[in-house]
């Protein structure tokens, strides 16, 4: 009022005879004040700087004539969101200081804050100071607040208040302490905002500030300013120079009365103006430049760049100024506007000043960490800064070992979440009707990891990896082959070898022996093909063992059918010469002519070269190739070979079960004709066990995984193989040797 007033007359428009040149004003913390201000002020044209948080402003025109000595509100929220972030602060409470930042923050920053996964249990605001017989009411609305701080379970909450916040807060806690609230849940991390500042009324002096130690403030970026611990221990009230509100000061820090305002002898203390301002408790007055005093700093240099560069665009344009025209100079408030928006300066502490497109001030902040005692004083301790121009993850540089935490804590990460978090091992469920940061943990699904705390879903492991028994981490699987070195595959590989060694004797015999009537019966050349086949069906196995390559890929298989085919081919042979032996003794049987090597070599020939033209066709359209099986086996790989065609495998072994099945009819139907040697009936035997075996294979093969079905396969080959060996042979083999003397031509025709 006094701006657009005589002096002392406070009448609106009636400026007169007024000798003063006001050419700026600068505005306190307060932001509604401030708006106020600005809506009368702008009609005259006054440049306005606050230095109080920057809120919307409906007024276009108010708008153009303030500049704020504060950031935008957007970036400190951004930096206490990356505050959050950074501690794992998910779980958080907000307390305004008026309504209208509250409804403002919902609507303009809160899905910020969500989008990043950050829930706020409540979102309330301090009662307003209330007078008669409302005061009832603000202390109900008070104390509703109060429990709902105290009995949340978050620990983070942000203080979102202006200068004269904490006394509110002060109050509250210490007029409303239930007994009802548990201690741990009444300690809480307040997170402070720039706005705010520490100062006490009188009747606080005495309650204790240790509510506030951990405490995390914001504050706009400062550094020491030169001379300015000179200049406050100078203040003297009792100088003529200094105004007036330096002796209200005086006598309310000091609790004391100058002798001039003595009245009665009413006063206990009288001040002196010799009393030392550092003797003060800090919870009454600090020493250091606070960061409104740094701001204010700032405004006044300001203004006063803002002005010098007025006068000297005026001189440049030979609009000489002397004594005669300062007041009308100083008069044009409306042109140091476009001076003030164009400003850039250096302050005597080296920082650069200037203003954004907006008005607002171009700056970062300090965060500091609150450290009480319990003389009631404290300590600000900066631990990190928010920086005016950086990328998103450069925005927050922050020092977590230098943080001191509220002694409840014992110096751990406070946790402010609304849940405890899900273990290693499980993942993050929704629980219907409450926030995403309140959740349920389940276990991970079987073949599924969390290798992290709170993850929302559990993840599989690549493909060569498998899960740990806790499903905490992946391990990498073993490559697994049957091999020579483990005890299956070097049992195997001996057994192989012994039978093929036995088979490689059994030959020799039948060689030495071939002119006996035993080894001449039934085709003995069959009986060396069948030999030698048997041999080699017993040596192929081999290539079942060892790691699997291109080329034992390409025989194993091959080799097995075309072995097999010429064993089974040879008794099929030798089962059909027996036949048409008998057949052909029949008085005027045709047969005779039948008799002979002919017959039985072509049918080892065609059944041999239909499955050598079976397993051509195979290696030429889908050959078997080296390949990997990471799925069968849940901890290991397992090389192995895979077929190819799958058709052309099935092939292979449907020939072997047709030849099979028609050696066994045939030598079946022969077992009963009479003959010493006949052996038909051996044969029958023999194709017992070799069905049997492979029967018995499909299923125990399609049962078993990994190395284990190699093992199966090869196990089934030499039981097999052993079966015809034994069945066959053996008999003979103990007549040639142990009883020579039925290995004759009578007892060859006795029957």
């Amino acid at each position: 009022m006094e701006f657009l007033s005589t002096k002392s007359k406070f009448i609106p428009n009636y400026k007169c005879n007024d000798q003063t040149s006001t050419v700026a004003i600068i505005g306190g913390p307060r932001s509604r004040t401030c708006l106020n201000m600005a809506t009368s002020l702008c009609n005259y044209k006054f440049p306005q700087i606050t230095y109080g948080s920057v809120p919307l402003m409906n007024d276009e025109i108010a708008a153009l004539f303030v500049k704020w000595m504060f950031p935008v509100e957007m970036h400190q929220f951004k930096g206490i969101l990356h505050l959050l972030l950074h501690f794992g602060w998910t779980w958080v409470g907000k307390v305004c200081f008026v309504e209208e930042d509250k409804e403002r923050f919902i609507q303009n920053s809160l899905s910020m804050f969500t989008e990043k996964g950050i829930c706020f249990d409540f979102i309330e605001s301090i009662p307003q100071i209330m007078y008669g017989n409302e005061v009832g009411e603000m202390v109900d609305e008070a104390d509703k607040l109060y429990k709902v701080i105290m009995r949340s379970t978050v620990v983070a909450v942000i203080l979102n208040a202006e200068i004269t916040g904490l006394v509110a807060l002060r109050l509250m806690i210490y007029a409303l302490d239930s007994d009802t609230i548990p201690k741990q849940r009444s300690t809480k991390i307040w997170i402070m905002t720039a706005q705010m500042e520490f100062t006490s009324l009188l009747v606080q002096r005495e309650l204790p500030i240790d509510f506030l130690h951990g405490a995390l403030s914001f504050a706009i970026q400062s550094k020491e300013l030169t001379g300015f611990q000179e200049f406050v221990q100078k203040r003297n009230p009792n100088l003529e120079n200094e105004d007036g509100f330096i002796r209200d000061f005086w006598k309310d820090a000091f609790e004391c009365s100058f002798s001039s305002d003595i009245r009665d002898g009413d006063s206990e203390r009288t001040c002196t103006g010799k009393e030392k301002l550092e003797t003060l408790s800090q919870s009454i007055f600090e020493m250091s430049m606070t960061g409104h005093s740094y701001s204010i700093y700032n405004a006044v240099y300001a203004v006063a760049h803002s002005l010098r560069q007025l006068y000297s665009s005026k001189i440049k344009y030979d609009q000489r100024v002397d004594k005669r025209k300062w007041k009308l100079f100083f008069q044009s408030q409306w042109e140091l506007h476009y001076f003030l928006q164009q400003l850039s300066f250096n302050n005597t502490a080296g920082e650069h000043i200037s203003f954004g497109s907006n008005g607002e001030l171009i700056t970062g902040f300090d965060i500091s960490n609150w450290l009480t005692f319990q003389n009631k004083s404290f300590l600000r301790v900066k631990v990190g800064k928010v920086e005016s121009m950086a990328t998103p993850g450069g925005l927050l540089t922050i020092s977590t070992k230098d943080i001191i935490w509220p002694h409840r804590f014992q110096q751990t990460l406070p946790l402010s979440i609304c849940n405890e978090k899900c273990p290693l091992g499980y993942s993050k469920i929704k629980v219907e009707g409450k926030l995403s940061c309140c959740y349920d943990c389940r276990r991970c699904a079987e073949g599924k990891i969390s290798d992290q705390m709170d993850l929302d879903d559990c993840v599989a492991c690549p493909e060569d990896q498998y899960p740990s028994k806790d499903q905490d981490s992946c391990l990498q699987k073993i490559v697994i082959y049957l091999s020579y070195q483990e005890p299956m595959g070097s049992s195997l590989a001996i057994i192989a070898i012994f039978f093929s060694v036995m088979s490689a004797l059994v030959l020799g015999i039948f060689i030495k022996h071939q002119d006996t009537p035993i080894v001449r019966a039934n085709n003995r050349n069959l009986t060396y093909i069948l030999l030698i086949s048997l041999l080699l069906s017993f040596l192929c196995t081999l290539l079942f063992i060892g790691q699997p390559d291109q080329v034992k890929c390409l025989m194993r298989q091959t080799a097995f059918g075309i072995m097999f085919s010429i064993a089974l081919s040879c008794i099929l042979g030798k089962t059909t010469i027996v036949v048409l032996a008998f057949m052909a003794t029949k008085p005027g049987s045709k047969m005779r002519k039948w008799l002979g090597k002919g017959p039985a070599i072509s049918i080892v020939l065609c059944c041999s070269l239909v499955q050598f033209s079976i397993c051509v066709v195979w290696l030429a359209i889908s050959p078997p190739f080296p390949s990997s099986d990471l799925y069968s086996m849940a901890e290991e790989i397992v090389l192995q070979c895979n077929e190819g065609s799958t058709t052309m495998f099935y092939t292979v072994l449907g020939f072997l079960g047709f030849l099979t099945a028609v050696s066994f009819t045939v030598a079946f139907l022969a077992r009963n004709l009479p003959d010493s040697f006949n052996e038909a009936k051996f044969i029958t035997f023999s194709m017992l066990v070799f069905c049997s075996v492979w029967i018995l294979f499909v299923p125990t093969y399609l049962s078993t995984k990994g190395k284990y079905m190699v093992a199966v396969e090869i196990f089934s080959i030499l039981a097999s193989a052993v079966g015809l060996l034994v069945c066959i042979f053996f008999p003979k083999c103990y007549i040639i040797i142990l009883r020579p003397a039925l290995n004759t031509k009578e007892q060859l025709t006795k029957k």
